[in-house]
């Protein structure tokens, strides 16, 4: 186990009972506006390593966010961003979310990669991470920050794990060459009401050029994408909110559909 400085014991404390808890706070950075993104990273991986060690878990893979150039120019950056998926996070469709867990949380459609290789370097393309995937499939990410109202600094976001908290993948996996990944048209629905609309090419152009996105940053940390991790690609579509009772649904161009229940 890492040994951590006061301010990040203090920090990783904070957020992880916020989560454990239900529980939305103040962002860190109203008490320490001069953090770096660097540091948040540096504080993600010391709450992963927390969160690894209570919950008896273990890492599946990696999630992206801020993907879409609309959000960026929204959040006032330019790059994405990333952090950790848990196997405690991983639901099932047929495995009710229970909303007590969960403090404000909204749902995202995107689309799950299932590495067939590792990926790592500075060097990587998109035709390298298709080469890399043995399968995609339709997934929702409901992300649930633990900041008050939902709002909060990009440092904010990568210190917490970029909202993660639950994530569901669709029962059909198919080849990344079997399908034009860049051009996914998506229609989610809540209630059988459609809520959102969106197409993968929202993921930065295509979600395989956010994954090699992903793997170059990660190399610069020392870090790379495994065999056998899932890796969603970013939101295809604004994300949605809900509640107990809800039922949401993402229908995929050629990847067919996932759903989940809130209950």
């Amino acid at each position: 186990m890492t040994v951590l400085t006061d301010r990040e014991k203090e920090i990783v404390d904070y957020l992880y009972t916020a989560e454990r808890d239900a529980r939305e706070v103040i962002k860190i950075t109203d008490k320490y506006p001069e953090l770096t993104i660097e540091e948040a990273y540096g504080l993600q991986d010391r709450l992963l390593e927390r969160r690894l060690m209570e919950n008896k878990t273990k890492n599946v893979g990696v999630k992206l966010g801020l993907t879409s150039k609309a959000k960026q120019v929204m959040m006032g950056v330019d790059e994405a961003i990333y952090g950790y998926l848990h196997a405690d996070m991983l639901s099932t469709e047929w495995e009710p979310v229970n909303y007590s867990e969960l403090i404000h949380p909204k749902v995202e459609p995107e689309i799950a990669f299932l590495l067939g290789a590792d990926l790592e370097g500075e060097d990587v393309t998109a035709e390298d991470v298709i080469k890399a995937t043995k399968y995609v499939a339709p997934a929702l990410e409901v992300i649930d920050s633990r900041y008050k109202d939902f709002k909060f600094t990009l440092v904010d976001v990568v210190a917490d794990n970029c909202s993660s908290i639950k994530f569901v993948v669709g029962s059909k996996w198919i080849s990344p060459e079997s399908i034009d990944l860049g051009s996914i048209g998506m229609v989610m629905s809540k209630n059988g009401k459609v809520e959102q609309t969106g197409s993968s090419a929202a993921v930065l152009g295509h979600p395989a050029e956010a994954i090699a996105w992903s793997v170059k940053e990660l190399s610069k940390r020392g870090k790379r994408l495994k065999k056998g991790d899932i890796v969603l690609s970013g939101a295809m579509s604004e994300a949605i909110a809900f509640t107990s009772g809800d039922s949401i649904i993402a229908q995929f161009d050629g990847l067919g559909s996932v759903s989940m229940f809130c209950k």
